[in-house]
């Protein structure tokens, strides 16, 4: 049975306790600071002000994402991967932060949800992407290209992902997919590595980790999420996930 280590408490103040490249790999899914913005957000089809909560409102988001991702760099081994998960409201910042930290960009990975939700002002188009940064410490990474190639039908996987979005499976506003999350932890990380969530949320990439045989160390800020993510882990019963094929055709738009 894989190790799960789940932690409450503030990833800045805990990454700095982990000994240096203990970790195989990490994915971050870290605040956007949208939160008390004025920004809308839409929920059950009605307009409402988006407030994810404290966790959600960073005074530098710049120096904040810098911070983190330096500790993660830290952490993680000298193969590992990082992977980070964001939309246009925070991935320039984290781009930027990887290329002045001097970690080799492999991938820009596009999300694209066909079924994202629809846009309530039109002023803009109708946001329906996330990007995933991965990035690594040097040329010298780990990534499993042939099981991109497997999952991708034996052709070449590319860096658009078509992948709707699922229904929620906990009340947390930024949940991930879990057949987006068994995707990167097959790509990034072997049966028996480790895994790092410093934003752990409602615990997705934990129940994916301990589902294919990864050890994961999750850490959450906010008390209920990690209650809330800690009864989802714990309470799975670790059952290999479905794997669903890809495919990077586009459906058409209605």
């Amino acid at each position: 049975m894989p190790t799960i280590q789940l932690i409450h408490g503030d990833a800045l103040e805990y990454l700095p306790q982990m000994a240096a490249a203990s970790v195989d790999m990490i994915f971050a899914d870290s605040p956007y600071n949208l939160s008390g913005s004025g920004f809308l957000t839409c929920r059950s089809g009605r307009p409402e002000k988006c407030d994810k909560g404290v966790w959600d409102q960073v005074e530098d988001l710049h120096a904040f994402n810098r911070q983190w991702i330096a500790e993660c760099v830290r952490v993680l081994k000298d193969e590992g991967t990082l992977w980070i998960s964001g939309t246009l409201h925070n991935h320039p910042s984290i781009g930027m932060a990887l290329k002045e930290l001097g970690l080799w960009i492999i991938n820009d990975i596009i999300w694209y949800k066909p079924n994202a939700t629809p846009l309530l002002r039109t002023n803009r188009l109708a946001p329906a992407t996330e990007l995933i940064w991965v990035a690594s410490k040097s040329k010298r990474y780990y990534l499993d290209y042939d099981m991109a190639k497997r999952l991708n039908g034996g052709k070449q996987m590319r860096n658009l992902w078509v992948i709707p979005a699922e229904k929620h499976r906990t009340e947390h506003p930024a949940e991930k997919p879990e057949t987006l999350l068994t995707r990167v932890l097959l790509l990034g990380s072997r049966e028996g590595d480790t895994v790092l969530d410093p934003f752990m949320g409602s615990g997705t990439t934990g129940v994916v980790a301990k589902r294919l045989g990864r050890n994961f160390i999750g850490i959450e800020v906010d008390a209920r999420y990690y209650a809330l993510a800690k009864a989802r882990i714990e309470g799975d019963s670790g059952e290999p996930p479905t794997i669903h094929l890809f495919s990077d055709t586009l459906p058409l738009e209605e």
